[in-house]
């Protein structure tokens, strides 16, 4: 899944690399996601190289007088404007500010620099900035030969060889060059280091995780002393030292011990090499004096536990105590949809994707259909589809609607066009792309053919319906029994069952006119349940059905009364937002006044909620 995402969301300006624990492949709480983009416009080598085109700098590295892991980036030739804003000069020579850099990311007032990241003002996304390195780097060039052992193979090590490196733009801290200085990062070979990883090498570090996360990071002294990212290092130092065979399921709590017992020893020395740069020492004015002991004492009193200190966490602590009661298969299924569905780092990961795409000039779906054709895994194919489908949902919406003063025949062949990418759109889940597709009945005054729409996506929205951060109930426990249901792919179960928000982009051509001031600035989030009552009820107003008008207003009424397909709080409150502009339609005011009011209450952000707005206005 974070493969074709990424791949859809890149392009020849940038690469996207989901990193973090999220791509990874580990999302347990407090998992984080990082994405990585790289700017593809700058190619940076370690030694200079010929001139070939005039038109591209030549950027190389420079390490003298830098601590190991980082380099400064010398501009050796350019005659572009754009990297000359980045550079400061230093002795005579140019090179480019990992700070001024990430300052050219600085677009619009709801985004900061947070270390190597842009961040949104919310704290959604972190996008960290990149150049990339083809060609290996020096630093790391005793990595290739130097292990004895099976693991890494020839062959993965070669695969990382050909990904090259990454230079991410923040320096070392307190250093007199940090801001000229970079972080070389090899990402995406840990990640494909971790891509070979047996099971049981994946739960020794998800349990180390786990212990830091509920355990060490709990207490105020040594929250933030280690991280997850020296955990995976002391994993890939174990496995390239001790046979691939001895990490099995009957040596668990042997090869635990044994990596808990190395984070102990790197503590009390100090010491945590890079696995790829060991002249870089992680720990180096990190874990020394009182802290180091304060985290000593820590690790020392949950050795005294040996395996059992996992117990300590509050995620394990109850794992003994159900692991020998019988699970069925199918309740194993219905927990991993659960938990997808409760993603927060899905949910973030796929914002992500919406607002590249939106950065994006061009529709991906040549791009898309391309790989789904030449795919050969079937799985692929479907996931492609399903981020095709979303993407069409973003492009529909900035495509220019009917050109009312261009002829019937060319109306008619704009209509069509459209209505293909529309329809396009309705791949990724059970009930959105229709709402989408009735949308722009309605814009272009066609109620009936929208209300044709409307009557088949509420047949849509019943209680069997999965939908974003919900309990299962028992209606799912028994249709989960089922198990055509429990062979279908996760792409497929959206399509059938997801009843995913109905998404309007900031300054939306499809939003409905009465919604516009949802979009002004910033996207608009409906529940699918919400919004197909809401739209019925703008439809039967325009053609005057008086009674299936007051019928859509009550059933939007029930709808969230009784929180119908609806969990997160943000949504009721967009809820009440739809119900107020409902009210505001049929000028009943005061009613209006309550449904704005008691979304303020259940979501008070005046940002991403209008309905505060809307009272002052009012007012």
């Amino acid at each position: 899944m974070n493969a074709v995402r990424d791949d859809l969301s890149s392009d020849e300006d940038t690469t996207i690399i989901t990193s973090g624990s999220y791509g990874e492949g580990l999302e347990m709480r407090g998992s984080d996601l990082d994405i990585m983009f790289v700017d593809k416009r700058i190619k940076v080598d370690e030694d200079e190289k010929p001139r070939l085109n005039p038109n591209v700098p030549i950027i190389t590295m420079k390490t003298d007088d830098v601590k190991p892991g980082y380099t400064q980036l010398e501009v050796e030739y350019n005659r572009d404007q754009y990297f000359s804003k980045c550079c400061e000069e230093l002795n005579g020579k140019h090179y480019i500010s990992s700070t001024l850099f990430k300052q050219q990311f600085l677009i619009g007032k709801n985004v900061t620099i947070h270390g190597p990241c842009i961040s949104d003002n919310e704290g959604l996304l972190d996008y960290a900035i990149c150049v990339h390195c083809k060609t290996w780097v020096s630093q790391a060039t005793h990595w290739i030969t130097r292990s004895n052992n099976s693991w890494p193979s020839n062959d993965v090590k070669h695969n990382i060889l050909k990904h090259g490196v990454l230079f991410v733009a923040i320096g070392v801290k307190g250093s007199p060059k940090e801001d000229l200085e970079w972080r070389i990062s090899f990402s995406v070979g840990e990640k494909l280091l971790i891509n070979t990883f047996t099971h049981t090498q994946l739960i020794c570090y998800a349990l180390l995780k786990i212990i830091l996360k509920d355990v060490i990071a709990t207490d105020p002294e040594c929250e933030d002393l280690l991280s997850s990212y020296f955990l995976k290092t002391i994993i890939f130092w174990i496995s390239e030292e001790i046979p691939q065979c001895v990490w099995k399921p009957e040596n668990l709590i042997t090869c635990f011990m044994r990596c808990f017992r190395r984070l102990i020893y790197s503590v009390e020395y100090s010491v945590c090499m890079h696995y790829f740069i060991p002249g870089n020492n992680m720990f180096e004015n990190k874990i020394e004096g009182q802290s180091r002991e304060m985290l000593l004492k820590k690790l020392y009193s949950l050795n005294k536990d040996s395996w059992r200190c996992i117990l300590f966490s509050d995620q394990l602590s109850s794992f003994h105590y159900s692991m020998f009661s019988q699970i069925e298969a199918y309740t194993l299924h219905l927990r991993g949809i659960e938990n997808i569905l409760n993603s927060n780092n899905l949910y973030k990961a796929n914002i992500s994707f919406d607002a590249l795409r939106a950065r994006q000039n061009r529709n991906i779906s040549n791009r898309g259909i391309h790989h789904t054709i030449s795919c050969n895994d079937f799985l692929t194919k479907c996931m492609y589809a399903h981020y095709m489908s979303r993407s069409c949902s973003l492009h529909v919406q900035f495509n220019l609607l009917i050109d009312k003063y261009s002829s019937n025949k060319c109306q008619y062949k704009q209509c069509k066009s459209y209505l293909c990418t529309l329809l396009q759109n309705i791949n990724h889940d059970a009930v959105s792309g229709w709402l989408m597709l009735a949308s722009f009945f309605y814009k272009t005054k066609q109620y009936t053919k929208a209300l044709r729409i409307i009557e088949y996506s509420v047949t849509k929205c019943t209680l069997e319906k999965l939908y974003p951060f919900m309990v299962m109930s028992e209606t799912h426990q028994q249709l989960f029994k089922y198990e055509s249901l429990q062979q279908k792919s996760i792409v497929h179960l959206w399509k059938l069952l997801l009843v995913d928000f109905t998404c309007f982009e900031q300054n939306s051509l499809l939003i409905p006119d009465e919604l516009h001031i949802e979009v002004d600035g910033r996207p608009f989030f409906s529940s699918s349940s919400v919004y197909v009552y809401f739209l019925s009820f703008l439809c039967h107003y325009h053609l005057n059905n008086i009674r299936q008008c007051h019928d859509s207003l009550s059933n939007l009424r029930t709808v969230i009364s009784e929180n119908h397909l609806i969990a997160d709080p943000e949504m009721i409150a967009s809820a009440y937002d739809l119900l107020g502009v409902a009210f505001q339609v049929l000028g009943d005011t005061e009613s209006a006044r309550q449904a704005f009011s008691q979304s303020v209450v259940l979501y008070q952000d005046p940002f991403d909620n209008s309905a505060e707005k809307i009272l002052l206005s009012m007012s």
